[in-house]
């Protein structure tokens, strides 16, 4: 395992992603942190093979003073790569807007994601769609502060 440094951290490979990403980070996040007026987070994970530290963009909605994430991939079949390293490696770090902290992730049981769902439709209506597209559990990831 590699030591966590924002600045040494790999981005997206995908250009849009990587766009946003930079943006959010160059700015301190007053600029990409949305995607069509849904609040994004900056999640900066460990991957499960390489060890490195990588970034992607995700949208994000609340419950409490935790953050939660959905692992659609747009309703592929398979979970996306960043959610198979976070739940290898739940120590996480994230940038909400202005702010860095260090969080845990944990993939939410199917009777809270059944109580945080509507929630997260009303942050990102496709999910929907997404999960219907796919015979894949979408799983749904709390981030704590720690």
């Amino acid at each position: 395992m590699t030591s966590y440094d924002p600045a040494a951290v790999k981005v997206s490979p995908e250009k849009w992603v990587a766009d946003q990403a930079r943006l959010y980070e160059e700015s301190n996040g007053t600029e990409g942190n949305d995607l069509n007026g849904s609040p994004c987070l900056l999640l900066d994970y460990q991957g499960r093979r390489s060890g490195a530290w990588l970034r992607t963009v995700l949208i994000y909605g609340r419950d409490g003073d935790d953050y939660l994430i959905v692992a659609s991939k747009g309703g592929a079949p398979e979970h996306p790569l960043w959610y198979l390293s976070v739940r290898d490696h739940p120590e996480v770090h994230l940038r909400v807007l202005g702010e860095r902290f260090a969080a845990r992730a944990e993939t939410l049981s199917p009777q809270d994601k059944a109580r945080v769902w509507p929630h997260l439709l009303d942050v990102y209506a496709p999910y929907a769609d997404y999960q219907k597209k796919t015979d894949r559990d979408i799983p749904v990831v709390r981030l704590r502060r720690i």
